[in-house]
């Protein structure tokens, strides 16, 4: 009865010492950098044949931190920003008149 046990136990052993081995090794893949799917043939879950080679050299981040430069033009005075209204207005009521004449005759 004790050779069972031992015999238990050594299985036992082994199987969490496979189970332990193959937890690492998905562990440290998840960690690579190459990618996998690129040198995998497209039936194995690769990518396909029509797929674009990836650039040479990874696309630079934008500056997200950097100020834009100060713009060059002023602020609208009173005058000019009534005069920009006016023609907007005009300009819209125009694009409905055109509208509802050619609602009228179809």
């Amino acid at each position: 009865m004790v050779l069972i046990s031992r015999s238990r136990r050594d299985r036992t052993r082994r199987a969490l010492a496979a189970a332990v081995l193959v937890g690492a090794a998905v562990i440290l893949m998840g960690c690579s950098t190459s990618n996998m799917g690129d040198n995998m043939p497209a039936a194995a879950g690769g990518l396909p044949e029509s797929t674009p080679q990836r650039p040479a050299t990874p696309a630079a981040y934008p500056a997200v931190h950097d100020m834009p430069p100060p713009r060059a033009t002023t602020v609208l005075t009173d005058a000019e920003q009534k005069k920009l209204e006016d023609d907007l207005i005009a300009a819209r009521n125009r694009a409905e008149g055109k509208a509802a004449g050619s609602a009228r005759n179809p």
